[in-house]
């Protein structure tokens, strides 16, 4: 089992840019036992303590550092080379879901070297992917997929929740990891936003086509928006890739356009329903069949309200699975799986 340390510098208390911390502590299957940020020493996330650096962080007996950041871009500022060489040095394995691959590093590659320890590039794609086969279409399981109204706003944390619940009711649920958090916390996938666009499509059809090597019924973790100015491609050829039976769709409560882009709103959530099925490969019809609402930003009232308040405009099943937990939407979701779906 590793024992993580998170590099977090800067962000250790930010929901947004620090959910590969976050999300690892929470659902990963390896501790996370200390995070360094020199920001915050003394601090505490979910329970784990904040330490000013890699030399206080060794107390902890840590064997892995965790690049725990998902900065816009997805490269490092130059300020955490001392981070990085200070945890290689400390002779830690190395692991970053950063699109600047770190084992590329000729001085970072030499350090990990001379310490004999590994540099893991979360976010380095197969060198063997290709267009679908049309797999994605005759795999015997039930694939569901997130999708959502803008990026980081919990459809990672939406397919994990449901997963987990699913699993303790005895169904042999699995996540399908997408992205370098859900590797992370997986131990296995292809993070999607790193394949050439013209094989996205087809990375995608692995990872369903190995889940279904693994379980019955595939929580697929959506990436980006189809709103999304920057990033609808992604979220396009992971739709079509996995080619989904049914979707659940995550919006965050509050939000009216897209973040930092204040010329894109965000549709009304019947919309964005009708949007999304309409958007599905005609040989794989998909439909929405619950609303995952994240309402971290409200009180516990002002979630209830916007939840029955969802419910009401759409007519379909909504909760918070995060905050309350998924039992509300599991209840609504797997008698409609269990009563037979067109897998042609």
């Amino acid at each position: 089992m590793k024992r993580y340390l998170v590099l977090a510098e800067g962000y250790s208390a930010d929901p947004h840019y620090g959910k590969t911390a976050r999300g690892v502590m929470r659902y990963g299957a390896d501790p996370v036992v200390v995070v360094v940020d020199s920001e915050r020493p003394g601090a505490e996330v979910d329970g784990v303590p904040v330490v000013r650096g890699v030399a206080e962080a060794l107390a902890y007996q840590p064997t892995t550092a965790l690049v725990g950041v998902a900065t816009a871009g997805g490269r490092l500022p130059q300020s955490w080379r001392a981070l990085l060489r200070g945890a290689l040095e400390a002779g830690l394995d190395l692991e970053s879901g950063m699109h600047q691959f770190l084992g590329d590093d000729p001085e970072l590659a030499a350090l990990a070297y001379e310490r004999g320890v590994e540099i893991r590039d979360l976010r380095r794609a197969p060198p063997d992917l290709n267009v679908p086969t049309g797999e994605n279409l005759r795999h015997g399981a039930t694939v569901l997929l997130t999708v959502g109204s803008d990026c980081a706003i919990g459809k990672m944390s939406v397919a994990l929740e449901l997963d987990r619940g699913a699993r303790e009711r005895g169904v042999q649920s699995v996540f399908v990891p997408t992205g370098q958090t859900g590797i992370a916390i997986a131990g296995w996938g292809i993070a999607v936003d790193a394949v050439v666009a013209d094989f996205i499509a087809g990375a995608s059809e692995r990872l369903v086509v190995e889940g279904a090597r693994r379980g019955d019924l595939l929580w697929v973790e959506g990436q980006g928006s189809v709103i999304h100015p920057h990033y609808s491609g992604v979220t396009l050829g992971l739709y079509h890739g996995s080619a989904p039976h049914f979707l659940v769709l995550c919006h965050q409560v509050g939000d009216v356009h897209i973040e930092d882009h204040p010329e894109h709103p965000i549709p009304s959530l019947s919309d964005l329903i009708e949007l999304h099925e309409r958007l599905a490969l005609p040989a794989r019809p998909a439909s929405v069949v619950g609303l995952a609402l994240n309402t971290r930003r409200v009180d516990e009232e002002a979630a209830k309200e916007a939840i029955a308040a969802a419910k009401e405009e759409t007519g379909l099943p909504a909760d918070d699975p995060v905050r309350f937990g998924p039992g509300a939407l599991l209840d609504a979701i797997l008698p409609r799986l269990n009563s037979g779906i067109n897998k042609a």
